[in-house]
């Protein structure tokens, strides 16, 4: 499995990814020991579920993008939806995805400027479209999350 286009199941079926993203306020105060504590779990819990993505985080709120096989993204989901960690959770998107934005993340957090989180939040998800060439004024959210990327992520 990984980061190609489908997932070969023991069935002999492929089936495409999924991806959701979602928005949501922090439990105040925040501690970053806590934080820490969560994303590590939320990894090890994603790795055996096949589920990647991230998580930004402004101080305030979060915005956190998974992916992975349908049923590793719904259990995943499920968990995310129940933390006490959170609340006013916003669904910003999901679907299917032809691939994986994060293959190597089975869960990562970054400090995020309150600016660019909103440029992420407030952007298209619909269908969770990559551009061939996005534009500052044209791009969409999985561009921006992208391009906010880049610099953090490490290929094996």
């Amino acid at each position: 499995m990984g980061g190609g286009v489908l997932c070969w199941l023991a069935e002999e079926k492929f089936v495409p990814f999924r991806a959701v993203g979602y928005m949501s306020q922090a439990r105040q105060p925040w501690n970053r020991d806590q934080l820490d504590s969560l994303v590590q779990r939320a990894a090890a819990f994603n790795l055996e579920a096949d589920v990647t993505g991230v998580l930004l985080f402004d101080g305030v709120s979060f915005l956190q993008y998974i992916e992975g096989p349908e049923d590793g993204v719904a259990r995943a989901y499920r968990r995310i939806l129940s933390s006490e960690f959170h609340s006013e959770i916003v669904e910003l998107g999901r679907g299917t995805i032809g691939s994986r934005l994060l293959p190597y993340w089975s869960m990562h957090w970054l400090l995020a400027d309150p600016s660019q989180l909103l440029s992420v939040a407030r952007a298209d998800w619909t269908g969770f479209v990559r551009s061939t060439n996005p534009s500052p004024r044209r791009s969409t959210a999985m561009d921006r999350l992208q391009i906010y990327l880049h610099p953090y992520i490490a290929r094996p």
